[in-house]
């Protein structure tokens, strides 16, 4: 079974049934050898808030040193993204090994007339996922109710209820009472049902089981919010009886601060987590599309509001900004109840209707009559999701807010704009469109056929098969995956001469939504001037970065530069020998290295960057501590060099605060972890999807995009080969549109071609050549004189020829 076969068998899965309870999945996780037997499951329900709130005790449960699946939907684009382990996705490999196994079963009981549903069948795939990685718990997000739930065939150690509101009330009942009393058969047997429900709800919930309460006040947990610490960030304090948490968080709202105690709660009924991981890993939560602020200038905020709750918490949270006007695209689902929602929402100036790309959207012109009865704003009809978006967004002035809600489906349509990234793949007569995309077979590239340029990019299912459509129509080919019938992303190539897609991008610019999006996507992918998107912040020209550790246990140089004085003689070599850089590391990232201090790391870095801060050369800090990072800007260092890929926030805001260049770089673990096994569908592909997200943060906290340098991260959770494939690989980093650096010098992938450690200096300039030619903007190197030779070779080549 191919990927493709595997996805389109799940979506031809019905959505609903006829009866309700758990039998059904329980026959198919038995069918599966039980694997809900070996992991211990933490269950949410709710309302709202059980998506982030069961990311919250991810990212908790993740600090404390747990591998933990996590189960949630509906998903944004991708089905996999419902089933992760430690923050990744399940892999298409995987997944597609365990459709196989139910298909038998599935067969069988669909002869009998009890066939399982989609989220039934996922449900059981995320559980044995689970067991097969031997997680050490499993977060599993309720899809609707309780009682009769698929997640609810397993017996929870520790379950809440998040919020209740009016919801499904053809299943779960017509009052919240009703609704509250279905949800709370969710609790565990052992623990009491954490919740953050109020009034009447709790009192229901109450006459089922006993409660751990959350709230701001008459709660046994209490929480408070003392407001905004940046335009991304808020304040919030958790006590409970002998503990006390404050943090910040990025998930927004006194609702958000209520769902980070449930979170807490349960962590702490899990397991002993302190109050110092519970604040880590609450700042590092990050839940797309709910209060997601993606641009400035607009400022623009994605919301998955889909319900009247929902959109009163989010006309809440509006109104903590300071905006002129409020301009709304809004797109539902037709069985919501848009009066309430309308109802609910903030005051608005403008509103902007489209129907999100599935069978349930609900049509403009039925929620424009809404609008007009319910608002006084200016209502237009837009029927595609990305045009509503562009329109708006230009329409808008700087100081205005725009908001995009109504649907997860539409945020998902909207985000595109800013995280779709089309991809410049190499083709031959050995690497073919199915080394691309495996299973194809709808359109063909052939060997023979192979133009110049082939770009690989995702849209939806109608788009693609336009896209598809156009491109031969104009002399190019392409070839589309076989999936089909979701809403979701699908992925195609193109491949044509420069000529072809020119003007194929001159046809997509004059036709609507996202076929005109991608054409200006197209368009900065085929830029073949360099310098238009990778401007280094120092010289238009490669760099070679020289490594300067002033550490005792780096793994090449450890100790040999701990002085002050033999650290700036050998920067003051380097330069000299050709480093175009400096960057200063004062804690080491090798596998097994000991953590230091800030305190430490700073002592032992700073006397060197006031030493060197009268050269010409610049100077980058080595380091994954905020605080270091600011202590170092301020004694001259000129960027920061993060090996964690900005994971704490406290650094994006001091990189964002002090505006200085920062290499962002790809990590799974840091210090690496070499116990650490990841998964990559393809590496190039996955670490470019990575980055993109990372890219997301760092502006959101105000980093400048031109500010930022990609590092793929050679030796960071990958193997050799993954490493080798990345440099081979290195042209497609063009998608990213910043500057690109490499670090390989003297690294253990090497081995994989029979070097050992003292032998590694040949292979580490051999790569600097290689990396040079494929355009690195800046290599990272410990022989600078060797490296600088190498590079100078490559450009004089490409110079040349």
């Amino acid at each position: 079974m191919e990927y493709y076969e595997a996805i389109n068998y799940l979506v031809d899965l019905q959505e609903t049934r006829p009866k309700f309870g758990t039998a059904t999945t329980a026959k198919l996780l038995s069918a599966l050898d039980n694997p809900h037997n070996d992991i211990q499951c933490i269950q949410i329900a709710g309302s709202n808030g059980k998506g982030s709130t069961a990311c919250m005790l991810d990212q908790i449960l993740r600090s404390a040193g747990f591998d933990v699946g996590l189960y949630t939907s509906p998903d944004l684009n991708d089905i996999r993204e419902r089933i992760q382990v430690n923050g990744r996705k399940i892999s298409k490999k995987e997944l597609t090994t365990l459709v196989e196994r139910i298909r038998p079963h599935v067969a069988t009981r669909s002869a009998a007339g009890d066939a399982p549903t989609q989220f039934e069948a996922l449900t059981a795939l995320g559980i044995a996922c689970f067991s097969q990685r031997d997680v050490d718990v499993a977060i599993l997000e309720v899809g609707i109710g309780g009682r009769y739930d698929a997640t609810s065939v397993v017996d929870p150690v520790a379950s809440a209820v998040t919020s209740v509101s009016l919801e499904h009330t053809d299943l779960l009942g017509d009052t919240v009472e009703e609704i509250a009393k279905d949800k709370a058969q969710v609790a565990p047997a052992a623990k009491p049902l954490v919740t953050g429900a109020t009034e009447n709800s709790l009192s229901a919930i109450l006459e089922e089981t006993d409660v751990i309460t959350v709230g701001e006040q008459d709660a046994d947990i209490l929480v408070r919010t003392n407001g905004l610490v940046s335009r991304t960030e808020e304040e919030v304090v958790i006590d409970g009886e002998g503990w006390h948490v404050e943090t910040q968080l990025s998930l927004l709202g006194r609702h958000q601060a209520i769902n980070a105690g449930i979170a807490t709660a349960l962590a702490r009924q899990f397991a002993a987590v302190n109050e110092q991981t519970v604040a880590q890993g609450l700042r590092r939560a990050n839940w797309p599309g709910r209060f997601e602020i993606v641009a400035s200038d607009p400022q623009v905020v994605l919301d998955g509001a889909h319900n009247p709750d929902a959109c009163s918490k989010l006309a809440t949270l509006v109104e903590r900004y300071d905006y002129d006007d409020l301009h709304l695209v809004f797109g539902a689902l037709r069985d919501k109840n848009h009066e309430e929602m309308v109802k609910n929402l903030p005051a608005l100036d403008t509103v902007t209707l489209c129907r999100p790309n599935v069978d349930r959207g609900a049509t403009p012109e039925t929620l424009e009559r809404v609008f007009n009865s319910k608002t006084a704003a200016r209502v237009a009809v837009v029927p595609e999701v990305l045009d509503a978006v562009e329109q708006t967004i230009t329409r808008a002035d700087p100081d205005d807010l725009v908001v995009i809600t109504g649907s997860l489906y539409t945020v998902s349509e909207a985000r595109d704009r800013w995280t779709r990234r089309p991809i410049p793949k190499q083709l031959s007569k050995t690497r073919c469109i199915h080394d691309l995309l495996p299973g194809s077979t709808q359109g063909t590239i052939l060997p023979n056929t192979i133009s110049e340029k082939t770009i690989k990019t995702y849209c939806r299912p109608a788009t693609a098969e336009r896209l598809k459509e156009l491109m031969f129509s104009i002399g190019g080919t392409a070839a589309v995956s076989d999936i089909d019938g979701v809403h979701q992303h699908i992925d195609i190539v193109l491949n044509g001469s420069h000529e072809e897609f020119t003007q194929l991008i001159e046809v997509l610019e004059g036709a609507n939504g996202e076929l005109s999006h991608i054409a200006t996507q197209l368009r900065s992918v085929l830029d073949e001037d360099r310098d238009a998107t990778n401007v280094l912040p120092w010289s238009e020209d490669q760099m070679i970065m020289g490594i300067l550790n002033v550490t005792p246990d780096s793994f090449h140089d450890g100790g040999e530069y701990a002085r002050v004085e033999d650290a700036v003689s050998r920067a003051d070599q380097m330069a000299t020998a050709g480093a175009d850089i400096i960057d200063i590391g004062g804690e080491s990232t090798r596998p097994g290295a000991d953590p230091v201090s800030a305190e430490q790391e700073l002592d032992r870095i700073i006397p060197v960057i006031e030493r060197l801060a009268d050269r010409d050369v610049p100077v980058t800090v080595d380091t994954l501590k905020p605080a270091v990072a600011k202590a170092a800007i301020e004694a001259g260092a000129d960027a920061i060099n993060d090996v964690s890929g900005l994971a704490d926030p406290d650094m994006r805001r001091v990189i964002a605060e002090y505006d200085v260049p920062v290499v962002l770089m790809h990590s799974i673990d840091t210090p690496v972890n070499p116990d650490r096994s990841v998964t990559y569908d393809d590496v190039v592909e996955d670490v470019i999807t990575d980055l993109t997200e990372q890219m997301i943060l760092a502006e959101r906290a105000g980093i400048d995009r031109e500010q930022i340098i990609i590092d793929p991260g050679i030796g960071f959770g990958k193997s050799a080969a993954e490493n080798f494939e990345l440099i081979a690989r290195l042209a497609e980093f063009r998608a990213l549109e910043c500057p690109l650096l490499i670090g390989h010098s003297h690294k253990s992938m090497f081995t994989h071609v029979s070097c050992g450690p003292d032998d590694r200096l040949a292979p580490t300039v051999a790569t600097t050549a290689l990396a040079a030619e494929r355009h690195a903007d800046i290599i990272r190197v410990h022989d600078v004189a060797e490296n600088a030779a190498a590079m100078r070779v490559a450009k004089a080549m490409a110079d040349r020829w």
